[in-house]
């Protein structure tokens, strides 16, 4: 069963998401839908992004854990400015 959903955003990114689906051959309910599909469920553990992944190596969390993809980008981030340097 489909329901309509209503979501209020601006209209700069309505519009720029439109046309990002248009020119993609795809509504813009599917692509909404698709974003949430990727959602973990509530008893799932969330998993990390394939880019951050990838960044593993580079940063984990103090507890030995892996760390979140904002934590493992800052990370990333960071080592770069200091190689740069």
């Amino acid at each position: 069963m489909q329901t309509k959903l209503t979501l209020r955003m601006e209209d700069a990114l309505i519009e720029r998401a439109k046309d990002w689906a248009r020119h993609r051959g795809v509504s813009l309910s599917q692509v909404v839908a698709s974003v949430l599909d990727q959602l973990p469920s509530g008893r799932d553990r969330p998993t990390l992004s394939p880019w951050t992944q990838k960044l593993v190596g580079i940063a984990a969390s103090k507890k030995g854990r892996t760390a979140d993809d904002v934590a493992v980008r800052e990370a990333h981030l960071d080592h770069l400015g200091r190689r740069n340097r």
